[in-house]
């Protein structure tokens, strides 16, 4: 019997902004979020005195809409863009 794959795992419709910074979609939540952190890390985009704090470039901010983001509430933003 073959398993039934959450739907964490099912892959998702990126919207244009998303796919912008991390590539073409379809991709599960998972994948988007490991790229998303890649995407932060390649291009230093965390705030040096606060690392938990993501500093938007052009690509990034119209993805959150603003220019700093709580990598917290990264995830509900994210979700926007996600179908």
């Amino acid at each position: 019997m073959a398993k039934k794959m959450s739907k964490f795992m099912a892959p998702m419709k990126l919207s244009k902004e998303l796919e912008a910074v991390i590539g073409k979609g379809p991709l599960p939540r998972t994948e988007v979020t490991k790229k998303l952190w890649a995407y932060i890390r390649k291009n230093n985009r965390q705030d040096p005195s606060n690392r938990r704090n993501i500093l938007a470039d052009e690509k990034l901010e119209g993805v959150f809409g603003k220019k700093k983001v709580n990598m917290f509430e990264m995830t509900k933003l994210v979700s926007k863009h996600l179908s």
